[in-house]
């Protein structure tokens, strides 16, 4: 969709997952890979991805060299999501009019749920939240005429104060898939996960795990 770019936020360091989540196996692939690849079949042509500094940004640079996507660095990955929000809000385009953005470990959630965040969009929302039992979710769109807002987010609530600024202006859309909401934070979280869309577990150990 001309106009629509995602920001995947991957600066973090997945200090309580104890191994680097987007470079994770998901079935064939891998988190990132998974998310960035949902992005485009819902709609998104460009993607930006966020990065923290040292080896695992140098890794996940190399991992996805062929991607087709563009990166942002956050030189401080233990800073709040906001600063990676304004990191990747700063490097858009001027011509783009809305922003997807999501954090790179929600690698499950469907390409219909893109879909149908940009078709609400095109609709007039200019604000526009995913929900799941009336729980909100990941990714979320945001219009670019509140660009001058997410680069100066606060950065103890993030998003959450950009939508209660603004709550005429929140669309909150039910989807079909409690996917939107599920963190990936720690080995059984992402366990589970695979084991649900992949029916099997994922490769390799928990971190740790010396049996």
């Amino acid at each position: 969709m001309e106009g629509v770019a995602a920001i995947v936020l991957a600066a973090g360091r997945s200090e309580r997952m104890g191994a680097f989540k987007p470079l994770l196996p998901f079935g064939n692939s891998t988190v990132i890979e998974t998310c960035i690849e949902h992005l485009r079949r819902g709609g998104v042509e460009t993607v930006l991805v966020v990065l923290g500094q040292g080896p695992h940004a140098e890794k996940l640079k190399e991992h996805l060299k062929n991607a087709g996507v563009t990166f942002a660095i956050n030189p401080d990955p233990a800073s709040e999501m906001s600063d990676s929000i304004a990191c990747g809000v700063s490097r858009l385009a001027g011509q783009t009019k809305a922003g997807l953005i999501t954090p790179a470990d929600h690698p499950a959630v469907p390409a219909e749920v893109v879909a149908e965040l940009i078709h609400e969009w095109q609709q007039g929302a200019l604000l526009v939240v995913p929900t799941f039992n009336n729980r909100g979710g990941h990714p979320v769109l945001i219009d670019l005429s509140f660009r001058g807002e997410l680069l100066n987010l606060d950065s103890r609530r993030g998003l959450k104060a950009l939508f209660d600024a603004h709550p005429d202006r929140v669309r909150r859309l039910a989807v079909n898939s409690n996917y939107i909401a599920r963190d990936m934070d720690t080995w059984d979280d992402y366990r589970v996960l695979h084991e649900e869309v992949f029916g099997v577990s994922p490769p390799g150990r928990e971190p740790g795990d010396t049996k």
